[in-house]
């Protein structure tokens, strides 16, 4: 013989499962984006250390290269783009592809000048730099793989429901250039 409550409890735990389910949902798209906010905020504090570095990269230069106005210009335009650049990622990463263009030239005129590139603090500079691109370039992996997975949550059944109904938007990934790219050494035998 059952017992006369067995009916309620099996009632209650049918009625429990979606609403438990639901929340659990929720709750993670909810740890998602928030992941998604703060690896946004380390990218952010990387770029920020770049935008810091270029002025006295810069500087260096132009003490060696005067003529060169046009590259100190366009660094400058670039950088203070990027800089006032507050959009989604991918408006910004427009501005930071100017200013990773900006950086590029530089160092091309920097190749015409030997003395410079022996310069002790042009070299620390640089190195600053590319130790700086390198952050960069991880905070944003780690960015982009945090957007991959929210968005894949927020785009497969059955979360896709919850994150319509609640207002989830999907990320945008974060895709730049990187300003000095990291030679390998030359080996001869």
């Amino acid at each position: 013989m059952m017992p006369d409550y067995l009916p309620i409890i099996v009632a209650t735990v049918v009625l429990a499962m979606p609403l438990l389910i639901f929340v659990a949902i929720y709750n993670g798209l909810v740890r998602l984006r928030n992941l998604v906010q703060e690896s946004w905020s380390n990218v952010d504090t990387e770029l920020k250390r770049r935008y810091d570095l270029i002025p006295n990269l810069v500087e260096t230069v132009r003490g060696y290269a005067t003529h060169e106005r046009g590259v100190f210009e366009a660094v400058a335009l670039a950088r203070a783009a990027a800089v006032a650049s507050t959009g989604r990622p991918s408006s910004q990463a427009v501005d930071e592809n100017h200013l990773v263009h900006a950086l590029k030239s530089l160092f091309a005129v920097v190749e015409n000048y030997p003395e410079l590139k022996a310069n002790q603090n042009f070299l620390k500079l640089q190195q600053s730099l590319v130790d700086t691109e390198d952050r960069i370039q991880a905070a944003r992996r780690f960015y982009n793989a945090n957007v991959r997975d929210y968005n894949t949550r927020c785009q497969t059944v059955p979360s896709v429901f919850v994150a319509n109904a609640f207002g989830f938007q999907t990320a945008d990934f974060f895709e730049i250039e990187t300003a000095i790219e990291r030679q390998a050494p030359s080996v001869k035998l």
